[in-house]
């Protein structure tokens, strides 16, 4: 029988800030809550961030620390949910950016879905990577170089990408599933 607590001693940052798409923040909390790990939220500021739910504000969800405290060493993998204005909001904070880079240089999952490739295209991970993005996204993450797929899932290396919050199922099974397979979990 299958470990009902696989990530039980793995710890996950999630980054987003006001505009995330609520499904795609919430629905991969409590995939990997359930699944065991420490799930954080990390936003530009402490406090509440709010979501966006089809075409009207979300949710609040509650800041566990600020981008600009987080560390990739303390973390196993990073989730950044999409939405239009989250990735694009964060896309200009260097502390976001740099924030994604220690992740892929510390060759640790990330996982982006919807508008978020955004994200991995300004932090530089999208040249010769197999990937996939929401729609109204695909030409700019092709233009950063990337060989651009119509999935639901795509894993190239450590980075996870998906499509919109119909393929959150997948992409929450490929985020266990690389965090299960790392190495050694973060301390």
């Amino acid at each position: 029988m299958p470990d009902s607590k696989p990530l039980a001693t793995r710890r996950i940052l999630i980054m987003a800030t006001d505009g995330f798409e609520q499904s795609e923040l919430e629905v991969p909390l409590r995939r990997l809550d359930g699944a065991g790990a420490d799930v954080d939220v990390a936003s530009l500021e402490m406090g509440d961030i709010t979501g966006w739910d089809e075409d009207d504000w979300g949710d609040e969800i509650d800041v566990d620390l600020k981008i600009a405290d987080a560390k990739a060493s303390d973390y196993d993998a990073l989730v950044l949910p999409g939405g239009q204005i989250n990735p694009d909001l964060l896309r200009v904070e260097e502390s976001a950016v740099a924030l994604i880079r220690d992740f892929a240089e510390a060759g640790k999952p990330i996982a982006a879905i919807c508008h978020a490739p955004w994200l991995l295209v300004e932090a530089g991970l999208a040249k010769g990577r197999r990937m996939t993005s929401y729609k109204s996204i695909r030409i700019d993450v092709a233009n950063a170089g990337a060989e651009v797929v119509d999935e639901e899932v795509v894993v190239d290396g450590n980075i996870i990408t998906s499509r919109c919050p119909d393929d959150l199922p997948a992409f929450c099974d490929a985020i266990i599933e690389a965090v299960t397979e790392a190495a050694v979990p973060a301390e």
